[in-house]
């Protein structure tokens, strides 16, 4: 669509940040495969909380949470009760990541392929799977009842017509090479949010393209590390690189570089923590107890101060529950951490 069409010209020129992602990608997409050898059992139990991490992040970012004590009762169980709307929408997301991580070498990419995943992870409500109806521009609320239009999004009458080119420029894009794949992914993922062809559940569908792309381009990394805990860590610069480059878009004026990078930075990040955790060398001893540690700045980053054993556990995969009560017994001690609560209620608390 608009960005895509940009490269069409060949009269652009790839900015030295963007040179420098996508040959630390290409360095990390070399080394996978010898990634993907180490530990099964570490790369199963990866596996997992990528699974689960990317389940719950992609739809907290829209304010969609669940009890973390239901979180793997919700997804683990093949037919689960749930208690409300919220349950619903979590347990849908992850049945669009497990389709996606068994059979992305064999789904097409259509806009049947991306109304199915908006059905599926919307969790089948009445115009899951179908293009709005109505015209839904991009409001920012203020705390004082004020807003504004961030961004007008392409007419309901349009949409059909602007996803039928967006997915032909897509694949037209990667056959004449107008631009290196990762720049021509990262492109759409900007197009597809600025035609915003769902009335709701935008954002979820477009980190499942993000996802389904990386793979059937060969980066796999979000098959390990969760790429939506990535954005969620990082969602300030998500909202903001994205304004910045829908600035001008309807007119073909924009910069989509700002996007395009932020999108190549998570997963240059997600690579990096992959390769720490599964790398060719070794963990050197209190590579574990620093696991721990990132764990708890990680999980305080995003929730405040409060943690839970279990929370933790599931930042630390390969990580003893021994070893992640030893940490937090010696942070308590430094009086970095408290406990309040005993036994599976008890939950942890960052100090300072």
């Amino acid at each position: 669509m608009r960005t895509l069409r940009l490269f069409a010209s060949s009269q652009f020129q790839i900015p030295a940040t963007t040179a420098w992602y996508l040959s630390d990608l290409g360095e990390y997409r070399g080394k996978q495969e010898l990634y993907t050898r180490q530990s099964p059992q570490r790369l199963k139990t990866l596996r997992e909380h990528a699974l689960i991490e990317s389940s719950v992040s992609s739809n907290r970012i829209e304010g969609v949470a669940v009890e973390p004590s239901r979180v793997r009762d919700l997804l683990a169980s093949p037919r689960p009760l749930f208690r409300d709307r919220d349950e619903e929408e979590v347990r849908g997301y992850r049945d669009a990541l497990t389709w996606i991580h068994r059979d992305a070498a064999g789904i097409p990419f259509t806009e049947d392929t991306i109304k199915q995943l908006h059905a599926t992870a919307r969790g089948q409500i009445w115009d899951a799977g179908k293009y709005k109806e109505r015209d839904g521009d991009i409001i920012e609320r203020y705390a004082d009842g004020g807003e504004r239009v961030r961004f007008r999004t392409v007419k309901a009458v349009d949409t059909p017509d602007a996803m039928s080119r967006l997915i032909a420029d897509w694949q037209t894009c990667l056959d004449e090479r107008w631009a290196p794949a990762l720049v021509v992914l990262a492109a759409f993922n900007l197009d597809f949010l600025c035609i915003h062809p769902f009335r709701d559940g935008n954002r979820r569908v477009s980190r499942l393209l993000w996802l389904l792309q990386s793979y059937q381009l060969g980066y796999e990394v979000g098959r390990y590390i969760s790429l939506e805990r990535w954005v969620e860590q990082n969602k300030d610069r998500y909202y903001e690189t994205l304004e910045q480059s829908s600035q001008g878009w309807h007119e073909g004026k924009h910069d989509p570089w700002p996007y395009i990078n932020y999108v190549l930075s998570i997963l240059k990040s997600a690579y990096h923590e992959f390769a720490e955790r599964v790398g060719e060398i070794k963990a050197p001893r209190g590579a574990k107890r620093e696991q721990v540690l990132a764990g708890i700045a990680r999980l305080t980053s995003i929730s405040g101060t409060r943690f839970t054993i279990g929370e933790l556990e599931q930042t630390s995969p390969g990580v003893s529950r021994d070893m992640v009560r030893r940490v937090l017994r010696e942070q308590q001690t430094a009086g970095a951490v408290e406990c309040r609560g005993r036994g599976p209620a008890a939950v942890w608390y960052r100090k300072g």
